[in-house]
């Protein structure tokens, strides 16, 4: 493992993810002051997502083909120009603008996390994919109270600054990150370079292995993003929370999830197979939402968060590790955007559907739903992925496995 490399590109995460949770938080009320119902707000929130379900694939790919600085440069540079016409905004159109760029060129994790499996072996690359989600984590542990604090002086000001961020991050980009597509093996690719299009990226999904990988990755997300996406109406409808009280709790979440990420994932891939982390983490997420749903005091809230975190970090950690073992080097890329995308399409899906259930049946429906979900995910892992016999390939070989016909 190439520890300069990887201390890099983390910075280049935790900076850019710094910036995207100063405004994030901020949207409903930047919208309404531009006269923007509930319903728009919504839409405004989701176009970020239905965006990078189109971006994010493309420009891993796009990485695949001309290296991960170039595409990284221009991601960022993309979020960099959303975020001075977020600052700018003298309308709710500039709004909509300004994250329609940014979804569209905003897919730095997947291309970040192409670059981790650049600068890593097998063995570690687990370990590297969770420090990438610990800096995610701290991002967002940090970036909601930062955007919070300087709000105070406008709804602009926090778009100038993480339009500052951004701009520091490419200037990071450009002085300090090394291209990890080295030409060595450049070499060995250059004959099998990919096509930048879509038909050539859903072939993913038609492979047995990666196919189901994917499908877990689309029902844990939106299990998952249900959560993410309800937990402050849930908990203002079933505790009466303050935002004071939510942000206690998803702070709780985030510092969990880093320490999950960061120190946990490279130690337990030291000691268990990958499928049988996922079949774990599967299955304990479940009985989390379920713990959620029924959780009779806010003291419980907080014990169910614990396992929560451990499982959400460990199967967003692993999925990805999976995904980069079990293609050729020259589509490693492709399939992390692809991955990214499935996870955008669960954060247009899973809001609807959480809202309707919590609405409708009552504050444990989404708990339940998830984790009704998560039943489904963890009978379909057993069958598909846990023992698999690419899983022993990928476990005892050096090489990355090319799973042709898989």
């Amino acid at each position: 493992m190439d520890n300069k490399r990887l201390f890099s590109i983390i910075l280049v995460v935790f900076i850019d993810l710094l910036g995207f949770s100063l405004i994030l938080p901020l949207l409903p009320y930047y919208a309404k002051t531009f006269g923007a119902s509930q319903t728009i707000t919504g839409i405004l929130i989701a176009s970020y997502a239905f965006m990078q379900l189109i971006g994010a694939p493309i420009l891993g790919r796009l990485s695949d083909r001309f290296g991960r600085r170039p595409v990284l440069l221009v991601s960022v540079f993309g979020t960099f120009l959303g975020f001075l016409l977020l600052g700018f905004a003298n309308a709710l159109w500039m709004l909509f603008a300004s994250r329609i760029l940014d979804g569209l060129t905003g897919g730095n994790l997947s291309v970040a996390q192409a670059y981790i499996s650049d600068v890593t072996d097998e063995k570690s690359r687990s370990k590297g994919l969770g420090m990438i989600g610990a800096a995610f984590g701290l991002g967002f542990i940090i970036g909601p109270v930062a955007g919070g604090l300087l709000s105070q002086w406008g709804y602009a000001v926090p778009a100038f600054v993480a339009a500052a961020i951004s701009f520091i991050n490419l200037i990071l980009i450009y002085a300090w990150l090394p291209e990890s597509l080295t030409e060595d093996k450049r070499s060995h690719m250059i004959e099998k370079k990919p096509a930048v299009n879509f038909q050539s990226l859903l072939v993913a999904f038609q492979r047995p292995f990666t196919g189901s990988i994917l499908t877990v990755r689309f029902f844990f997300g939106l299990a998952f993003v249900i959560f993410q996406t309800i937990f402050s109406l849930y908990a203002i409808t079933k505790f009466n929370f303050t935002a004071r009280d939510t942000g206690f709790v998803l702070t709780y979440v985030g510092v969990l999830s880093v320490i999950v990420q960061g120190f946990l994932v490279g130690r337990l891939t030291k000691q268990y197979r990958e499928d049988v982390l996922i079949m774990a983490s599967v299955v304990l997420m479940g009985f989390s939402l379920l713990g959620w749903a029924l959780a009779p005091s806010v003291f419980w809230v907080y014990v169910v968060m614990t396992p929560t975190a451990l499982s959400g970090g460990l199967l967003n950690t692993l999925l990805s590790s999976t995904l980069t073992k079990a293609v050729p080097p020259q589509e490693i890329g492709g399939i992390l955007g692809l991955s990214a995308a499935v996870e955008s399409s669960t954060r247009i899906i899973a809001p609807i559907l959480g809202g309707y259930s919590l609405q409708q049946i009552g504050a444990w429906a989404p708990g339940v739903f998830g984790a009704i979900i998560m039943v489904g995910v963890s009978i379909f892992v057993f069958i598909t992925i846990y023992n698999h016999p690419i899983v022993h390939t990928l476990n005892n070989s050096k090489s990355v496995p090319i799973p042709v016909g898989e």
